[in-house]
């Protein structure tokens, strides 16, 4: 059984970039067309997310400023992977609460 690694980034005003993932474990065996579906049905615009709202590490810059910079992060891929989890975070968690995301302009 692979696990599941979600890869995202922010990018603050500046164009500076903080890039980071999630690996979860996937005892459900989900596929990764259902996951990418999912995922894409609820970005912002098909792109961005609220890390907090999905209960994910946020990944500001040093120099966040909540005046000038976005508060979301995008979206860069799912994939299957070996690597071992690097949250205690389930993977139903995570669909829990992007399933309860409303906003998806």
């Amino acid at each position: 059984m692979a696990n599941i690694k979600f890869s995202y980034r922010y990018r603050d005003s500046c164009n500076y970039k903080n890039y980071s993932y999630v690996v979860f474990s996937n005892p459900q065996n989900a596929t990764l067309q259902h996951l990418e579906e999912l995922i894409r049905s609820k970005l912002i615009y098909g792109e961005w997310f609220y890390a907090n709202e999905w209960q994910l590490p946020d990944l500001f810059t040093n120099h966040f400023d909540p005046y000038d910079d976005p508060t979301w992060h995008e979206f860069e891929s799912i994939a299957y992977t070996d690597e071992p989890p690097n949250t205690s975070k389930k993977l139903a968690e995570l669909i829990c609460c992007i399933n309860e995301i409303e906003h998806n302009l």
